[in-house]
């Protein structure tokens, strides 16, 4: 036995076992992963280096680093080798994007397959799946409103996150609509008689149903985010884990943001002491 954990230990010193090492731990463990775009702004900032968590949501294809080809077939088509639960409402996400599998994003997931998405008048409006006693019994009153005949929660993550805001200088609701009459928009058009007609226009919201078994991923920062408003939902075989822990942050003039390193992604996305988005 002795022998064996020297031998062990020797190999882990060489420049072929330091690479295995490491190779597995990427593959199986952790990623580093870098906040390229200020989309999750306040929440995580453009210069965070945090690590990637690959095991919360199954065990992912793994990929060679950079240039992300896989090492192993997809046997079950999923994009998995271990399937587990996915992503929970509310969970951060890091993902393949949809429209070019060898980049990543980091979004945060607010529906499921099945849920209902308003959105109008930089306000996000929920209905889920579980119907309307899931939702009275799990959101406030003045959560709750009634649009178009049916129980909607408003706004169901912003109080929790804190960090989930929206730019008042930004009209992202002409932006979708220039986006949708480019056919680039995953949104249809609706209109809701409970919301004031927007001028020039037929419709006054946008809708979706999350389709099974999928994802809806948006930016925290609302109106500065490319998502699954734009190119829609994500499946399964494309989720790739869950941000861990910030190992080194630093703003655009390089200056080291000490507070940030060694934080815990579920801790720092709650507290608001780190809203400043610098």
């Amino acid at each position: 036995m002795k022998n064996k954990l020297q031998k062990l230990y020797n190999f882990s010193n060489s420049w072929t076992g330091t690479v295995i090492i490491v190779l597995l731990v990427i593959f199986f463990i952790a990623q580093a992963f870098v906040i390229p775009s200020g989309s999750m702004k306040n929440t995580l900032l453009i210069g965070d280096h945090l690590f990637v968590k690959k095991f919360s949501y199954g065990v992912p294809i793994p990929h060679i680093p950079w240039i992300e080809v896989p090492v192993l077939p997809d046997f079950k088509g999923d994009g998995h080798l271990i399937d587990a639960n996915g992503p929970q409402r509310g969970d951060i996400v890091v993902f393949r994007y949809p429209n070019n599998i060898k980049i990543h994003y980091v979004k945060r997931c607010v529906a499921l397959g099945g849920d209902e998405i308003l959105y109008s008048n930089e306000t996000l409006y929920i209905r889920f799946r579980e119907g309307d006693e899931y939702m009275k019994k799990n959101f406030q009153p003045g959560q709750l409103v009634v649009l178009a005949d049916k129980l909607w929660v408003k706004n169901p993550y912003k109080y929790k996150y804190p960090g989930i805001h929206y730019d008042k200088n930004i009209d992202i609701f002409e932006q979708m609509n220039l986006y949708m009459q480019a056919n680039q928009l995953a949104m249809q058009p609706a209109i809701v008689k409970e919301f004031p007609n927007k001028q020039g226009l037929m419709f006054n919201a946008f809708y979706k149903k999350v389709p099974k078994d999928e994802y809806f991923m948006m930016g925290d920062n609302r109106d500065h985010s490319n998502d699954s408003r734009f190119w829609g939902s994500v499946p399964y075989s494309l989720i790739v884990g869950k941000p861990w822990f910030i190992y080194f942050s630093w703003d655009k003039n390089y200056n080291i943001r000490w507070n940030r390193i060694g934080r815990f992604i579920d801790n720092l996305q709650t507290d608001k002491s780190f809203l400043n988005g610098k």
